[in-house]
């Protein structure tokens, strides 16, 4: 289905833009938030006329929160929670929470579908994007640390995990890398006894070769004796020629 928007809408185009979408997701959402409408012929004819305004629009809009932006822009935002030894947090730190204590630190209301970030279930530091409007989108620093624990003890614990994960998997590429070598030295092997032929191959070769091509020297000598026999006439045969001449 084709819509028209008459709004930016995030990820998918600004106001004057005509695009194609699910059905269920026009219906349901863009249509009645008056967001977008059909695009019949007669409404895209007002595409060129929605987008000038959308353009006014979002100027204004981005001017005034710029400096939002600016001021959001790298911030840091802590939380504390209870989590297993293995870092993992006894439930989430949510989008509606950080949009509560980013909106409260800015004085501007930020709405949960804002922020672009899945549940946080895990200590450390996260990188939280801020969709303040299409085109301003400040990325902010979430740390979640235990309770009764610094910030600092959060970020050592989460290097260290890290740090753990990139040996384990440096094991793994090296354990992966003997192994292939393992499984290639047969066919080398193999490679080798097929396209090398044993010495002792090439000699029988070479003899046959030989014995094909380049005569004994007794046949030789008995194919000279018959060419002898055949061109040249025994001295008994030229007397006797000689006598009937005379007579």
């Amino acid at each position: 289905m084709k819509v028209l928007l008459l709004e930016d809408v995030y990820k998918l185009g600004r106001a004057g833009d005509v695009k194609k979408v699910a059905p269920g997701y026009a219906r349901n959402y863009l249509m009645p938030q008056g967001i977008a409408i059909l695009a019949t012929p007669g409404a895209v004819k007002q595409a060129g006329r929605i987008k000038k305004q959308g353009e006014v629009k979002r100027a204004k809009v981005n001017q005034e929160l710029g400096g939002v932006a600016e001021q959001l822009e790298g911030k840091r935002f802590t939380f504390a929670a209870k989590a297993s030894e293995t870092r993992r947090l006894y439930g989430s730190i949510n989008a509606q929470m950080i949009a509560a204590v980013v909106s409260e630190d800015i004085g501007v209301t930020v709405e949960a579908k804002q922020i672009e970030s899945q549940p946080l279930r895990m200590i450390g530091k996260h990188n939280v994007s801020v969709r303040l409007t299409i085109d301003l989108i400040p990325v902010i620093e979430i740390i979640v640390h235990r309770e009764g624990e610094s910030i600092e003890a959060a970020l050592e614990e989460e290097e260290k995990a890290v740090l753990k994960v990139e040996e384990a998997l440096g094991e793994f590429i090296e354990d992966e890398t003997v192994v292939d070598d393992e499984n290639a030295s047969p066919d080398v092997e193999q490679t080798d006894e097929v396209e090398l032929p044993e010495a002792d191959q090439v000699e029988e070769v070479a003899a046959q070769t030989d014995e094909a091509d380049i005569p004994e020297e007794d046949e030789a000598e008995e194919v000279a004796a018959q060419t002898d026999e055949a061109d040249i006439p025994e001295e008994d045969e030229a007397e006797v020629e000689a006598e009937e001449e005379t007579e």
